[in-house]
């Protein structure tokens, strides 16, 4: 159960990611928080992985 939140994370941090860039050309403020959270999710994704290890 522990592989799907570290998918799961990983599938977040890209789709967040898209969203930032297409976001960028609306909106830079909008594009950086969403970009934050992107690097949150990723970040969440590596801590699950290293503490599974």
């Amino acid at each position: 159960m522990k592989d799907f939140a570290i998918y799961g994370l990983f599938i977040l941090a890209g789709f967040l990611a898209g969203g930032a860039f297409s976001l960028l050309k609306v909106s830079k403020v909008g594009a950086g928080v969403v970009a934050v959270l992107a690097v949150l999710a990723a970040a969440g994704g590596v801590l699950q992985l290293v503490g599974e290890v």
